[in-house]
């Protein structure tokens, strides 16, 4: 099973617009309401390559019903999500089409009580058991401490899975000692981390702290990855259009003869770019052009960097 984590769930509310212009009035010409949040997001593009997935977190509310609802609708989802007497957040994203662009705004979320949070490990630690994988996502609601994903790294590696981390701030470092196996911040989250702009430095320092591999998304620079066998960087000069957000990053590739082999690192990182440039042209969040992303597989070229810096 592969088990994602959604902490601080969402109504994701996507407006599109014409053209996006400050201080004016509006008129949304499409209006989309979902279940979403960044592990809700992950499940829905393992459906849509037909694998299987639970999705757990924290819902409540009018918000919480809402999102549940929704999440009965993907095919081979199960929910699993906790339930809080706070309302859920809603996130609302202005989609301009005159250019692609889009503009996030993000509520906190509700207040989780030190009962609630609780509640949710003890489900959390039984569904472990269970996972081969647990992908840990998203921000932290009010109420729960920093180390959070610490303690449920801990736990997912107790029972043997796979971690996964995409966070950023306080909670990625304070889980770092946790031992993750792999970390996903973007370019921005990275340098807030550590202090430090250089992508590569900053990434050894992730390593160095816990992390197993870093994976970093640099927007129109593709994505950087370091690994205990090396580092591999994709890049290109042509970027797939659309909204950035809706792969994680604006995703350039470059076609090139046809499929060849690559160490395993590099070709996860591959098939990583390929999905997240189906992503991209997408109107939501979580949606993945499946054709898009098998003919991307054999067109991305990966860049053999250099041998990773020691652990």
């Amino acid at each position: 099973m592969i088990l994602t984590v959604t902490l601080n769930a969402a109504l994701d509310v996507t407006y599109g617009v014409d053209r996006l212009c400050p201080r004016t009035s509006h008129r949304v010409g499409t209006v989309h309401r979902r279940a979403g949040g960044k592990g809700v997001n992950v499940a829905r593009v393992l459906s849509a390559l037909g694998r299987g997935s639970a999705v757990t977190g924290l819902v409540g509310g009018p918000t919480g019903t809402l999102i549940r609802d929704d999440l009965r609708t993907v095919p081979g989802l199960r929910d699993e999500l906790v339930p809080v007497r706070g309302d859920s957040r809603q996130t609302v994203t202005v989609v301009s089409h005159d250019d692609g662009d889009a503009t996030v705004f993000n509520e906190g979320g509700p207040h989780v009580t030190p009962d609630e949070w609780r509640a949710f490990t003890d489900r959390f630690a039984s569904l472990a058991r269970h996972a081969r994988v647990v992908t840990l996502c998203g921000s932290l609601p009010p109420g729960l401490p920093s180390d959070a994903y610490a303690h449920l790294v801990r736990t997912a590696r107790e029972a043997g899975a796979v971690t996964v981390l995409d966070t950023s701030g306080p909670p990625l470092l304070d889980a770092l000692g946790a031992g993750p196996d792999v970390v996903k911040p973007n370019a921005a989250e990275l340098a807030a981390a550590t202090g430090c702009d250089d992508v590569a430095g900053a990434a050894a320092r992730l390593r160095a702290l816990g992390a197993g591999t870093v994976v970093v998304s640099s927007g129109p620079d593709g994505l950087y990855a370091v690994t205990p066998d090396g580092a591999w960087g994709r890049r290109s000069p042509r970027a797939a259009r659309g909204q950035p957000h809706r792969g994680g990053r604006r995703v350039r590739r470059r076609a090139r003869g046809g499929p060849r082999r690559r160490p395993a690192p590099a070709g996860r990182a591959a098939r990583a770019v390929a999905l997240s440039a189906a992503a991209v042209p997408r109107p939501v969040a979580g949606d993945v052009d499946a054709d898009l992303y098998r003919r991307f597989r054999t067109a991305v070229t990966v860049e053999d960097i250099h041998a990773a810096h020691p652990h």
